[in-house]
């Protein structure tokens, strides 16, 4: 017989959730109502821009229709459905880690602190805090009281969280759009910073901008290699005044 906990991690994840009195669904604790938020990311995979994350509470008495991965879904899918989960939902936030944050951290820890932030944000008393993942954030700072979970793939299977991955990816992909008006260069409208071979072709070309996260290999030898030929130019310079 077919076992969906063993076809899918994230169904394990909620098996788990299920087994510990948490039912995702019906966003009840043992029988009593609670306020679940979904947490998820967008932007970790880029060269470029910021990691955004986003937490949503969903109301149950208005369920939406099509909730999904926002990997899963095409720009008109995640356009239709961001402003009914805007308006739908019980709450919602969005948060991100800029560039030089990533470098400092490492893209895993920014990404963990853009999600702490937007739970943060959200104007509401939380129960239960669902993470797509395997980890959740650190709270170093913060006093919690309310649970955190991670789940697998939960952005497949945990409205909220897939409400969250796509106000993410729509935020991320708007601010790309601003900071392509100011570097238009490198094609940020088209390629949301993520290493397109068009991308990487540019950056070796033109060398990194601002936003790049010089903490990625790619944009460390574009970054090195303008260094290097930077240097070179000016011992030819010198060389040529004696």
């Amino acid at each position: 017989m077919w076992n969906p906990v063993q076809e899918h991690p994230s169904w394990a994840a909620l098996k788990a959730l299920e087994e510990k009195g948490i039912n995702v669904t019906q966003q009840t604790f043992k029988g009593r109502n609670i306020v679940i938020a979904g947490v998820d990311e967008a932007g970790r995979g880029p060269l470029a821009g910021p990691v955004v994350a986003a937490a949503v509470v969903l109301d149950g008495a208005n369920p939406i229709e099509g909730l999904n991965d926002s990997k899963c879904l095409s720009v008109k899918q995640r356009q239709y459905l961001a402003p009914i989960i805007r308006q739908q939902a019980q709450a919602f936030s969005v948060a991100l880690a800029e560039p030089k944050e990533i470098d400092e951290l490492n893209i895993l820890e920014a990404s963990l602190l853009a999600m702490e932030r937007a739970i943060f944000r959200l104007d509401i008393k939380l129960d239960v805090v669902l993470i797509d993942g395997n980890q959740t954030p650190r709270f170093s700072n913060q006093s919690v009281r309310f649970t955190t979970e991670s789940v697998i793939s939960g952005d497949r299977t945990v409205e909220a969280i897939s409400a969250a991955s796509i106000l993410a990816k729509i935020c991320r992909d708007r601010l790309m759009q601003r900071w392509h008006r100011r570097f238009p260069d490198y094609g940020f409208d088209q390629n949301k910073g993520y290493p397109t071979p068009a991308h990487l072709k540019l950056l070796r070309a033109l060398g990194p901008c601002c936003i790049h996260r010089k903490s990625f290999s790619p944009v460390r030898e574009a970054y090195e290699a303008q260094i290097s030929w930077a240097i070179s130019f000016i011992c030819v310079c010198i060389l040529n005044t004696h």
